[in-house]
């Protein structure tokens, strides 16, 4: 077989520590915004797969939570067992670090991929060291940590470097046919991502506390024609946290509904009608029965 018969195919996690730009990187590498992002640590919850169908190669890219290492709660001990997982069922691990600084916390995530599975360590955010220059010293200083199978610079942000990591990762992915058709994008149907979507404005509109005690559940996504009709619930754990969610006469709420339907609108390609309920559950982000209803 010559090599231009070869097809390669395999599954990639990208890993690192809360709020070094996983799923921003994921979103560039696919071309679309499967996960939902905001400058807040730990907006992703669930393992979701990104889907790159080029000629002669598909990367199943998998986005994971931050590894938490700080708060042992029901939550996020959830999340970090996901983390986890992917890391024992990829082809390849791409160890994402902050180019500004390698700290303790990314250590640990990077203490979890097993030996002999094969890491590419990419420096995410280059475009805000305003140093270039110290960006060859941490580059040694990272490849004392582990046998890399590259390092590379690069800014999921601005789409720098991109090609580079796609190449590193494709000499490491077995041969194989394909495992999803060339339009897919994400393993995720509508559905969730419309939950994710109205979670994402959640975290970009409120401040540090609320987003993080919100989940949002879809209870009816129906299609009628080209058009969606979706009910929505944001669930918090308190009153307050309610009233916070709402605003002075419903207006945050509105604008969080607002926002998240014109994302849908562009990944959807049709109409969306979207309404969106608050409602209280009290300690469910501590209670295993309640986390596992709820889709974690």
């Amino acid at each position: 077989m010559s090599d231009e018969a070869v097809h390669r195919c395999g599954h990639v996690a990208i890993v690192g520590r809360p709020s070094v730009g996983k799923s921003t990187l994921v979103n560039a590498l696919v071309g679309e915004r499967i996960s939902i992002t905001s400058r807040k640590a730990q907006t992703t919850r669930h393992r979701i797969v990104g889907v790159l169908t080029e000629p002669g190669v598909q990367f199943v890219f998998v986005d994971t939570p931050g590894f938490q290492t700080r708060h042992g709660s029901p939550l996020n001990a959830r999340l970090n067992r996901a983390v986890r997982e992917a890391l024992a069922d990829v082809d390849v691990v791409v160890w994402t670090v902050d180019a500004a600084r390698v700290n303790e916390a990314d250590r640990r995530v990077l203490a979890l991929v097993p030996a002999g599975k094969p890491v590419i360590a990419a420096l995410n955010k280059v475009d805000l060291v305003a140093d270039k220059g110290a960006l060859l010293p941490r580059i040694a200083e990272i490849a004392t940590l582990r046998e890399f199978a590259a390092v590379v610079p690069l800014s999921a942000e601005r789409g720098t470097q991109l090609d580079a990591l796609k190449g590193e990762i494709a000499k490491l992915l077995p041969d194989g046919p394909p495992v999803y058709g060339p339009e897919d994008l994400t393993d995720r149907d509508e559905r969730f991502l419309a939950a994710e979507y109205v979670r994402e404005q959640i975290f970009r509109r409120l401040g540090d506390e609320v987003p993080y005690r919100t989940t949002v559940g879809i209870e009816s996504f129906e299609h009628e024609g080209d058009a969606r009709r979706i009910h929505a619930v944001v669930w918090v754990d308190r009153p307050g946290q309610r009233a916070i969610l709402l605003g002075q006469g419903g207006e945050t709420m509105k604008t969080i509904a607002t926002d998240a339907r014109k994302s849908m609108v562009r990944l959807f390609g049709g109409r969306v009608h979207l309404e969106v309920w608050v409602r209280v559950k009290k300690g469910w982000a501590d209670d295993d029965a309640a986390l596992a209803k709820l889709g974690f």
